[in-house]
């Protein structure tokens, strides 16, 4: 962390209504109500060099209330530093909520939707909000913490999909795990992990 870095913490705390530090492993934080997140969001683009929204993480304090909050991590190019922010989601646990950057940063726009997917976290104004990962009528969001690891068994939505693969229904996300890379390659692009066991997939896949 770095004295300018120091400063830009102390001047959102003492600018923005709500907000206060927050301490994490490395680089500098704050906590933001999701009332102040699009000004705050706003304020560190325009005004502080933060044009790159990075990354967009979703987290389930599963037991704690609020149980859903989002890490945003913004990188500057001018100062070759990066500054996250936190903010609690609002809403239920069943459905929580918290606004869309898509607008500010059009990174957040996938981001934003896998958070959706996996975590059922609803971006209020993103333009194109629905499932990534996991077709449309899927009834879960495998990152919840209460979600098996194993997956659910769940019927597939496809009827010539169904038939085609010889199964009504999967262990969906999970179908096939435990995931594996093979040895080898230097590089990931070059051995992507797949499942042990892909015989749900034999049209698209080569088991291991």
């Amino acid at each position: 962390m770095t004295a300018a870095q120091d400063q830009l913490v102390e001047t959102l705390c003492s600018r923005f209504e709500g907000v206060s530090a927050r301490e994490i492993s490395r680089d500098s934080a704050v906590n933001v109500p999701a009332a102040h997140l699009l000004e705050v969001a706003q304020a560190l683009r325009d005004e502080y060099g933060y044009e790159i929204l990075t990354c967009v993480s979703g987290i389930d304090w599963l037991g704690q209330s609020p149980r859903f909050g989002v890490y945003y991590h913004f990188h500057s190019l001018k100062h070759r530093s990066y500054f996250c922010v936190y903010s609690d989601c609002e809403g239920t646990d069943e459905e929580p909520k918290i606004p869309s950057l898509a607008k500010l940063y059009p990174s957040a726009d996938w981001h934003e939707r896998e958070n959706f997917d996996m975590y059922g976290i609803r971006f209020e104004g993103h333009p194109d909000l629905r499932r990534m990962l996991m077709w449309e009528s899927y009834p879960y969001h495998p990152l919840r913490k209460e979600f098996p690891l194993a997956g659910i068994e769940t019927e597939l939505p496809v009827a010539d999909i169904a038939e085609e693969t010889g199964a009504k229904v999967i262990a969906a996300p999970e179908a096939g795990g435990p995931f594996v890379a093979k040895p080898g390659p230097k590089f990931m692009s070059a051995r992507e992990p797949r499942a042990r066991d892909e015989s749900w997939n034999e049209r698209t896949s080569k088991p291991l």
